[in-house]
């Protein structure tokens, strides 16, 4: 699984295809937060704003390969290890540009009844989980559920507005627990863990799909 991880990780970043989603996450965080701002709800804009782009970003690692070279993968290391591998490629590096906007908006946002280092880890608690619930609808609006790059886009934008309005979307209550939030921050551990959860599930069901469709 490592070498299938650093094969995907360097097609994912040889290819730049990442510069249109960090640039896109980086405008959202640009707009939304402003220095000073209280530093919860500017962490819930991030965490936000993160769920799309990795919806996008699992959407790259699930197509940037070729049909040949997706079936040589396959063949080296399993076509549902060689999926499995090109998903946590997609949400990984997601949570990692999540990491780094936490860290920044932390620095310049007003901690003021924040409850010190809850702010900063309830931050990386809720771009966890909207990372890893904008993975779930990357891998459910991509290969082998969707082959059309027009129905595929069109899913991706659906499914991460529905994952941020809807509710028991483990997304909108890491965002509500920070932008609601009254006094000091409450780490949303539970809505963390359901994420993981779901993209634990929809990465199964979606390597199972793979592995019979393909």
């Amino acid at each position: 699984m490592t070498a299938l991880l650093r094969y995907h990780s360097g097609l994912f970043l040889r290819s730049q295809r990442w510069l249109a989603p960090l640039l896109l996450y980086a405008a959202l965080v640009a707009v939304g937060v402003r220095p000073g701002d209280p530093v919860l709800g500017s962490l819930g804009i991030a965490a936000a704003g993160l769920l799309p782009v990795a919806a996008w970003s699992a959407r790259i690692c699930l197509t940037q390969e070729a049909a040949a070279a997706r079936a040589v993968t396959a063949a080296a290391g399993g076509r549902a290890r060689a999926h499995l591998a090109a998903l946590l490629t997609g949400a990984g590096w997601p949570v990692l540009a999540g990491a780094v906007a936490v860290g920044a908006v932390t620095a310049t946002g007003d901690l003021a009844g924040a409850g010190g280092p809850a702010a900063p880890l309830a931050g990386l608690l809720a771009t966890t989980a909207c990372a890893f619930t904008g993975a779930a609808v990357g891998a459910l609006a991509s290969r082998p559920f969707v082959t059309a790059t027009g129905r595929s886009v069109a899913g991706l934008l659906l499914g991460s507005l529905l994952a941020l309005v809807t509710t028991g979307s483990p997304a909108k209550h890491a965002v509500t627990a920070l932008v609601a939030a009254e006094g000091a921050a409450r780490p949303p551990w539970a809505p963390c863990a359901a994420a993981v959860l779901l993209a634990a599930v929809t990465a199964a069901v979606s390597c199972r799909a793979g592995a019979r469709r393909e």
